[in-house]
């Protein structure tokens, strides 16, 4: 699919209108779960996790042969604030470990078959300083949802975003607070791990990103603009693009979760073809999943990024799929029904 908006006012236009999941595949799906060898409701989540998946690719008895995995890199200007334990330069630094398969999120997408491709965006040049004005402008913008839209795989059946981004847990902490309102504190964690003054200052950092960029609050298209950054807003285009595709997709942690919240400002309902792969140890991750109406599949207290939580539920997603398609039917079987 070749790029269908040069604006934000296209890409906005994109997400009002949506295509919905496939109404008729979840009803054959609903009905061939009900007849399945097992009592009504026996494998618990993993039954609505396979009747959404084949909603949303309309086959009622479905398989995952290609996920893909998708890590998109950038840099912030408001490193400049002593928000991180680490410097700039670790990005590119871990992008060639991504690139050379050294990473988590190589093992991790190994492990589940998922393509794993990694996109570095413009590392070279740092967004601004979100505390002195906005992160991007809007041809910015453009460009990085570009990026991100540009990035799917259309043939893939599930798709798992993720990101690596020095200082940018600063971002989704601005993001959830410019969104949801609440204090600094309320929305600001250790991230690479920072912690008493330094974070402190974070917390503070966070706030003024805020007051100095008052279209962000309740706009999700500029507050990712104007606090985001490129692996943010590229996160969100591949979303969107996801959805266009109907390609059922996992959100990894806490900065994932926050570049998806802007989408559901913007238009609720922009998430319904994503599932939260796993709460974060980020403090703030499982409120912004509260408020989003997300339930994580996971909690195991992790807190790297890099779309390693969602690439781990892959698994989760692989057994519910593997149960549905495959498990024989009462009928199948000769087994007695109730």
């Amino acid at each position: 699919m070749q790029p269908n908006f040069t604006s934000i006012e296209e890409f906005f236009h994109i997400l009002q209108h949506l295509p919905d999941e496939h109404a008729d595949a979840r009803a054959e799906a609903e009905a061939r779960n009900g007849q399945l060898t097992k009592p009504p409701g026996a494998l618990g989540r993993l039954e609505d996790l396979a009747i959404w998946y084949a909603a949303w690719r309309g086959n009622p008895r479905p398989q995952i042969k290609a996920p893909q995995v998708v890590i998109f890199a950038g840099n912030h200007g408001v490193t400049a604030q002593g928000v991180s334990a680490f410097p700039a330069e670790v990005t590119a630094q871990m992008v060639l470990n991504f690139e050379a398969g050294g990473a988590a999120i190589n093992q991790l997408s190994k492990a589940y078959g998922a393509d794993l491709d990694v996109h570095a965006l413009a590392l070279e040049t740092p967004t601004a300083d979100f505390t002195q004005g906005p992160a991007m402008s809007e041809a910015e913008l453009v460009e990085a949802l570009l990026k991100g839209w540009q990035a799917i795989d259309s043939n893939s059946d599930l798709l798992v975003v993720g990101e690596m981004g020095i200082g940018n847990t600063t971002c989704g902490s601005a993001i959830a607070m410019a969104l949801f309102g609440g204090d600094a504190e309320d929305w600001t964690g250790r991230g690479t791990g920072v912690e008493g003054e330094a974070l402190r200052n974070k917390a503070d950092v966070v706030a003024r990103g805020v007051e100095v960029n008052p279209d962000s609050k309740n706009n999700g298209l500029e507050a990712l603009r104007c606090l985001g950054g490129r692996e943010l807003a590229a996160m969100a285009g591949a979303i969107v693009r996801a959805r266009i595709e109907r390609i059922p997709l996992i959100l990894d942690g806490f900065i994932c979760t926050a570049a998806a919240a802007c989408l559901e400002a913007a238009q609720p309902g922009a998430l319904d073809h994503t599932v939260a792969g796993h709460v974060s140890a980020e403090a703030a991750h499982s409120r912004m999943l509260k408020k989003l109406g997300k339930e994580p599949l996971l909690s195991l207290g992790m807190r790297l990024g890099e779309g390693s939580g969602g690439a781990l539920a892959i698994g989760v997603l692989k057994g519910a799929i593997a149960c549905h398609s495959g498990m024989a039917t009462f009928a199948e079987a000769g087994v007695a029904d109730g």
